[in-house]
């Protein structure tokens, strides 16, 4: 089979795997952002015995394999009785997975907030959650956006680890091609261009935030 011929065949099941590739990751990024921010949130509040938790959340997360986080919420669970399908297995894994990451992009950078800003903060009469919430968080989303796109970028590529509960995300979808036609190399090359590509794109947008905030903050 000619390579055009060949092209023209995977482009479409391709495609389909992008959307979904897409989905998974901007599903997972959203809500990672609203659960690594709280867990952020606990451990800088230093909550009691929450604090706790979610230190031992986050080294959980990041110490251990997303694959093996995906393979206990879709094959482990159910012997518990709790089971998802391949979709909301999927999106619950690299959610879970990926606000471990964020959780600590966003810590460190509150953290980096001085503590000048604190202090101008309580002269003003204005409580911890009050501080954080009108003069620290914005000042500490500018200072974390650069480590937050590379987590995006990084789940991009993670999204085809949930091929392995026959999700039809792009790997998935190149692996369906390659079992009709026999063509692994031009195929894979072709998936890795496509994820390339997607990164690439999601860095320039990146760089655009980043320039726009920069801005923002120097007016």
């Amino acid at each position: 089979m000619e390579w055009l011929e060949l092209f023209e065949l995977a482009l479409p099941v391709m495609l389909k795997g992008v959307l979904y590739t897409l989905m998974f990751a901007l599903v997972s990024m959203v809500l990672g952002l609203i659960l690594g921010f709280s867990v952020a949130l606990v451990r800088v509040a230093r909550l009691p015995v929450l604090s706790q938790i979610a230190a031992v959340y986050v080294s959980a997360m990041r110490g251990t394999p997303l694959l093996v986080q995906i393979f206990v919420i879709y094959y482990g669970l159910p012997g518990i009785g709790i089971e998802f399908d391949p979709v909301s297995a999927g999106i619950l894994a690299l959610t879970l997975n990926v606000s471990a990451y964020l959780s600590e992009s966003m810590r460190g950078a509150m953290s980096g907030v001085s503590q000048g800003q604190w202090q101008a903060a309580q002269s003003l009469g204005f409580t911890w959650w009050q501080s954080m919430r009108y003069i620290i968080a914005p000042q500490a989303l500018r200072l974390a956006v650069p480590s937050l796109s590379n987590s995006l970028i990084s789940l991009i590529k993670d999204t085809s680890l949930v091929s392995v509960i026959t999700v039809t995300e792009l790997m998935l979808a190149t692996k369906e091609v390659i079992a009709q036609t026999f063509q692994p190399l031009p195929l894979y090359l072709a998936a890795a261009g496509i994820y390339w590509v997607l990164s690439a794109s999601f860095e320039r947008v990146q760089k655009r935030v980043e320039a726009r905030l920069e801005a923002s903050y120097r007016r």
